[in-house]
């Protein structure tokens, strides 16, 4: 017997179908809501009780502090695989195999270059232009060197893009972040793995050669790779949705940074490191920002510090931490910020207050902390989110696109004025 959701309103009964994920969740298929009914619809500012899609790709249960991409646990993949073995697995639906592996790199590689005009486009912008607006404007602009619509049917076409745009995505980043430091932009290297080449880009002169230090190609590989999907956030669905007007790969792209770079869902790491520093402004007191954050009263609040999703611990945060620590050991970094940042840890993870309220330090608190550590600007955390995010976004248009799912159009409740008489100008 098929279930039902059964929903009753003035005297009348309506069924809906229910359909079950295969993690046990359950949605209530309400589509035909508006027409069976004769114009009711559900109303969910946010969108957090709606299921926009099906999706085959990350699992995320909030409340048990699981992440999961296609099936295998997150903590495996940080564990035993590298980004790129991980974003395969994400954007193609399993791992690769040494075959798939190398020809996945080697293709990637050969989209590395950017068009040399593309250099024209980037001298445009101010050097103090925030690197994620150029992030998004230049991976815009891309579609002007790639006009051509990818066909989504054609399996070789959609690998090309989606090599082409794992290419060129970092590459942006990097002369963006060169943009704003006003160095000369440096060009990716063959010889290079993928992380290398970020890392080179983004930290050797010109006429230097590139050291690869392994701790810290880990740490940024381990960094990437949690942030590769997380399930339908603003970003992911703004990519699906923007993606469900046949709009390209690289504009619906654009659009998902677009939508990262807002305080409220990207900025959250840089948001720690300025806290960071308004404790130390204030004269570096922890103790006096921890009783603040206790007080009810007082609306300061500790960033980096629990989750809206996950109401137990952040598992990438278990994961990351390992990271930060073997960077700050390598680098031996002496800075006040950092300091700060672990005392707020250790009372974090001892503190009743914390501890019984699920106040734990997330992802955003360690990545904030490697990132200072690296000496990456605080206007470059989100750029760095987003090149870990591309996979995912990736992931979701194809998977968006090859299921053919219709056009993203959202209905209203309309409160504004009824019908009024127009007045002339000399009346009003």
């Amino acid at each position: 017997m098929t279930e039902t959701g059964v929903f009753e309103f003035q005297g009348k009964r309506y069924e809906f179908p229910v359909e079950i994920g295969s993690e046990g969740e359950i949605g209530i298929d309400i589509k035909k809501l508006r027409g069976l009914t004769g114009g009711i619809i559900t109303l969910d500012p946010g969108f957090k009780n709606t299921g926009s899609c099906k999706s085959e790709i990350t699992f995320l249960d909030g409340e048990k502090g699981i992440l999961r991409y296609r099936g295998y646990a997150l903590e495996d993949l940080a564990e035993k695989a590298s980004f790129l073995e991980v974003s395969y697995l994400v954007i193609f639906g399993e791992l690769p195999t040494e075959k798939e592996l190398e020809r996945f790199e080697n293709t990637i590689k050969s989209h590395t270059m950017l068009n040399e005009e593309m250099k024209d486009i980037l001298d445009g912008f101010p050097k103090k232009a925030h690197p994620m607006g150029i992030l998004s404007s230049l991976t815009g602009a891309l579609t002007a060197f790639n006009p051509k619509a990818v066909d989504v049917n054609n399996e070789e076409e959609m690998y090309q893009a989606i090599c082409k745009t794992m290419a060129k995505i970092p590459v942006i980043a990097a002369w963006a972040h060169s943009k704003n430091l006003g160095k000369p932009m440096n060009y990716p290297h063959n010889d290079f793995d993928y992380i290398e080449n970020i890392l080179q880009m983004m930290f050797t002169n010109r006429n230097e050669r590139y050291e690869t230090n392994k701790i810290i190609a880990e740490a940024l590989d381990n960094l990437l790779i949690l942030h590769i999907d997380h399930e339908q956030n603003c970003s992911t669905s703004t990519v699906r949705i923007v993606g469900s007007s046949h709009a390209g790969l690289f504009a619906s792209i654009s659009a998902g940074v677009s939508a990262l770079w807002g305080p409220l869902h990207g900025g959250a790491n840089q948001a720690v490191i300025e806290m960071l520093e308004e404790i130390i402004a204030d004269g570096g007191d922890v103790e006096k920002f921890i009783n603040k954050a206790k007080d009810k009263n007082d609306p300061f609040r500790l960033m980096g510090f629990g989750h809206r999703v996950y109401k137990n611990f952040d598992p990438r945060a278990l994961i990351i931490k390992k990271s930060a620590d073997a960077v700050l050991a390598e680098l031996d970094v002496n800075d006040p910020i950092l300091e700060v940042a672990k005392h707020l840890e250790e009372v974090a993870l001892n503190d009743s207050y914390f501890i019984d309220r699920k106040l734990f330090p997330n992802v955003d608190f360690y990545s904030g902390i490697i990132y200072k550590a690296l000496g990456i600007p605080v206007e470059m955390f989100t750029v760095m989110f987003a090149i870990g995010r591309l996979p995912g976004w990736i992931a979701q248009w194809k998977e968006m696109r090859i299921n053919s799912e219709p056009i993203g159009r959202p209905r209203q409740l309309y409160t504004g004025e009824n019908l009024r008489a127009f007045k002339a100008i000399n009346e009003r």
